[in-house]
């Protein structure tokens, strides 16, 4: 890790976007405890919004039907609150990380609407409420439309019907009528997705059920999206009269593997040779396409400031980030703003000299 002279020389990225909105980042639950000293470093200079990678869903925070662990949860709550930060809790519902118990009657079947919806309920209810007034932003749903804007099929809405994303923001309202509360979806800058979540949206708010913001998961490529059709969806979903945010964004620099996925690809010579070129460190003109395009996205978040709440970066630092291992184990990824190493990337140097540039 470079020494603190130097780092004291970047001008905090926070201050840079003070005017504009707020910006995020995961935490795990290394930095969460504190254990990683050089992410809080990080953290508490250039951040000033915070969202839990994991130890706020479903599996890790109620694993069992009497059983709750808030110990993760209350300590990722109080470093946000030690240093005055915008908190985002994620996620409430969701047809992954859910345990199976969620869905099953005693017999090992599965459960009934009403059973389903009291527990939804009863989740919803105490873990929104142990944080009431605290955490400022709740993740209410987390992908329950396809790429064409139609529900996906998942127990949630076998048991319970598609009408259990407007429960569950019914429930997270009733626990706490103040906090925002966000749909939250991947590759929304695709037409047919985006138009499936505009007509979700409509539907709740002609019900009278109150959502403040649609979540945009920003997990993009060197190529994908196009610029385009990112700044239609945040154009879009802005005319709903809701916020937008840019939820988990990072950028995957390797070679996607569409159509090659699985554990067993991941020690293969061609997978190493394909997949996973930059094994030991990431090429200079990598550096730079990924520079340039964190630039390309900054462009839009700023020209688009007026509707954009907060930015989300997925992780502090490259070692952390969930792009290392998916869709395939084994990868070695570069997605981030800082390296394995805790350093600054050109990315970074990018974003700082375009804020100069809009002031």
């Amino acid at each position: 890790m470079q020494n603190s002279s130097k780092k004291e020389q970047y001008p905090l990225l926070k201050e840079l976007f003070k005017n504009d909105f707020y910006l995020g980042t995961a935490l795990n639950q290394e930095q969460i405890l504190g254990f990683d000293t050089n992410s809080i470093y990080i953290l508490k200079n250039h951040f000033n919004a915070i969202t839990a990678e994991n130890i706020m869903k479903w599996d890790h925070i109620h694993p069992n039907p009497n059983e709750y662990n808030f110990e993760l949860a209350d300590k990722f709550v109080e470093l946000g609150e030690k240093n005055k930060m915008f908190i985002v809790g994620h996620v409430l519902v969701w047809q992954e990380q859910t345990p199976a118990w969620v869905f099953l009657n005693d017999s090992g079947g599965y459960t009934d609407r009403m059973t389903l919806l009291q527990r939804m309920h009863d989740h919803i209810n105490s873990v929104m409420f142990r944080y009431k007034g605290r955490v400022h932003c709740w993740d209410v749903v987390n992908e329950a439309l396809d790429d064409e804007g139609n529900f996906k099929k998942n127990k949630w809405v076998d048991i319970i019907g598609e009408d259990f994303v407007q429960k569950a923001f019914e429930y997270a309202h009733e626990a706490d009528p103040e906090a925002e509360l966000i749909y939250n979806d991947y590759s929304l800058n695709k037409p047919a997705k985006r138009a499936g979540v505009v007509r979700l949206i409509r539907d709740l708010q002609s019900k009278g059920i109150k959502v403040d913001g649609i979540g945009e998961q920003g997990h993009y490529q060197l190529d994908y999206p196009e610029i385009k059709e990112l700044e239609e969806s945040i154009l879009a979903f802005s005319q709903l009269g809701v916020k937008v945010m840019i939820t988990e964004m990072d950028i995957d620099v390797l070679p996607f593997p569409e159509k090659e996925r699985g554990a067993d690809i991941s020690l293969s010579v061609e997978f190493q040779n394909k997949f996973n070129p930059y094994t030991e460190s990431l090429p200079g003109s990598v550096q730079q396409l990924l520079a340039k395009r964190y630039t390309e996205f900054f462009e839009i978040f700023l020209k688009q400031r007026d509707k954009i709440s907060r930015v989300t970066i997925w992780g502090i630092y490259d070692g952390q980030s969930w792009c290392n291992n998916w869709p395939i184990k084994g990868r070695t990824n570069y997605p981030l703003l800082f390296d394995r190493e805790y350093n600054p990337k050109p990315a970074l140097d990018s974003i700082i000299k375009l804020t100069k540039k809009s002031e």
